[in-house]
């Protein structure tokens, strides 16, 4: 009986020591689950939050960078920058793009402008001229508004022989002279006649005139003649010693001893298309 009774205290024995081992493996791994979930901090390393995705780069102001949205190249106010005012007046030394609109305007009119080229040069002027002349204005060279004005819906002249031909006009009343071509004015010229005053010549008195009436050419010279009363420009004679002819002066009023003064460089254009026997005719209107 005392045998059985130890052998069996012996299997208790055993049987405790078993139970404390299971008991000490159960604490072992169970407190192997909790480390790894307290040191797991490596698996959830900021690598999700090690923010490359937080990184500046996508937020990099590189799009904020003003050169897109302030580069005021577009908004520049040169676009919208209003055309400058045409000047209120037009004269002699002018220069530019209003020029040359009005060389076109007068060109087109029939007025002795041969070309546009922007600089209110002399024959640009004694066209201004012949036109305020035509058109009853003042005749002082200068395009300000009333001239401009006049230049939009201008009078046109019309000669006073229609025949057929070639054929010269000089209308002393508004000191102008017509190159006219089958009954139509192909040329408005400015001009200065006799002045209606008195001269002496040589201890004699005499009163500057132009003669009217219907002519002829009837002889020229192409050179400038010194004569007694002055310098005549390739001068050519419609009637005794009076003449169509270039002077350095050509006024807009009557300055003349009688001869009808054109300016230089319409005689150089026209000489040569005025052979003698061409018909002029001279009057007031």
């Amino acid at each position: 009986m005392a045998g059985s009774s130890r052998r069996a205290r012996g299997m208790v024995a055993m049987a405790s020591v078993g139970l404390a081992a299971a008991l000490a493996l159960a604490a072992c791994s169970a407190g192997g689950g909790d480390d790894p979930a307290q040191a797991a901090p490596t698996t959830a390393a900021p690598s999700t939050a090690a923010p490359s995705t937080a990184t500046p780069t996508t937020a990099a102001p590189t799009t904020e960078a003003p050169t897109t949205t302030a580069a005021p190249t577009t908004a520049a106010p040169t676009t919208t920058r209003p055309k400058p005012a045409e000047p209120a007046q037009l004269r002699s030394g002018a220069e530019g793009a209003a020029v040359k609109a009005l060389q076109r305007r007068l060109h087109e009119l029939g007025y002795q402008v041969q070309e546009a080229d922007g600089r209110f040069g002399p024959e640009t002027h004694h066209a201004v001229v012949a036109f305020q002349k035509v058109n009853r204005l003042a005749r002082d060279g200068v395009v300000g508004p009333v001239t401009r004005k006049a230049l939009e819906r201008p009078r046109v002249p019309r000669p006073r022989s229609g025949k057929a031909g070639f054929h010269v006009e000089a209308d002393l009343t508004l000191q102008v002279v017509y190159l006219v071509k089958d009954g139509k004015i192909q040329e408005v010229l400015d001009a200065s006649s006799a002045s209606g005053q008195t001269y002496v010549v040589k201890g004699d008195v005499r009163l500057a005139v132009t003669p009217l009436g219907s002519f002829q050419i009837q002889r020229k010279i192409n050179a400038w003649r010194k004569s007694e009363l002055g310098l005549l420009y390739r001068p050519a004679y419609f009637t005794g010693g009076y003449a169509l002819h270039g002077a350095p002066s050509v006024p807009p009023f009557p300055a003349s001893h009688g001869c009808i003064r054109i300016t230089t460089a319409a005689m150089d254009r026209w000489y040569d298309r005025l052979p003698v026997g061409t018909p002029m005719l001279v009057y007031r209107t």
